[in-house]
C-alpha cells in the first residue's frame, strides 16, 4: 500500500491518495482540484472514498469525480471494510485496511484529540459509543485523519478516558 497525504483547503484538510496493486482511490477530495488532479495524473483511479460529507472533505468531489469518470459508493473494494462511527456527524466512517493496519478516520480522532460533535449532526452520545466500538481494536493501527498528522490507535486509546 501507498499512501500519499495532500493538504488542501483553507483548513488544511488531509485528501489521501492510495494504491493498492497499481488501482488508486482518492479519500477525501476537500478542496484544490487542479492539485488533486495533478498528482494522480499517472495513477489508475478507481474510486472515490468520503469519510463524511462536510464541505471541507467534498469541495471538489464532484469535480474530481466527472475528471476520472468515477462515482462516490461506486468504488471498487480493494481490501478495506467501511465501519460506521457517528459522532463528529452522522454519516462519520472509517475506511478499515486490515492486512495493512491503516484506517482512515476523517474528523472522528486527531492526534490526541477527536471530532467536534457541536456541528449540525454531531451527537456526544453517538462519539462516546464509537470510541468504544473502536476500541476493541489492535493498538497497532495507524490513524490517518481528516486534518493534522497520522497516529496510532493504542496512543489514542489513552487519551479515551478524558473525553467522556
Amino acid at each position: 500500500m501507498k499512501i500519499e497525504r495532500l493538504i488542501v483547503g483553507p483548513l488544511e484538510e488531509n485528501c489521501y491518495i492510495v494504491t493498492i496493486d497499481n488501482k488508486s482511490i482518492i479519500i477525501d477530495p476537500g478542496d484544490e482540484t487542479e492539485k488533486i488532479i495533478n498528482a494522480c495524473k499517472n495513477k489508475k483511479i478507481v474510486g472515490v472514498l468520503i469519510t463524511h460529507h462536510h464541505f471541507d472533505h467534498v469541495g471538489a468531489l464532484k469535480a474530481v469525480e466527472d475528471y476520472f469518470k468515477i462515482k462516490e459508493g461506486n468504488c471498487p473494494n480493494i481490501g478495506f471494510d467501511v465501519i460506521g462511527v457517528p459522532g463528529h456527524s452522522n454519516d462519520s466512517v472509517i475506511y478499515y485496511f486490515k492486512d495493512e493496519k491503516v484506517m482512515f478516520v476523517g474528523d472522528f480522532i486527531f492526534l490526541n484529540s477527536i471530532g467536534r460533535t457541536d456541528l449540525p449532526t454531531g451527537s456526544d452520545k453517538d462519539m462516546q459509543r464509537s470510541l468504544e466500538l473502536i476500541s476493541k481494536y489492535p493498538d497497532d493501527i495507524v490513524l490517518y485523519p481528516g486534518h493534522g498528522d497520522a497516529t496510532n490507535l493504542g496512543y489514542e486509546k489513552n487519551n479515551f478516558k478524558y473525553y467522556y
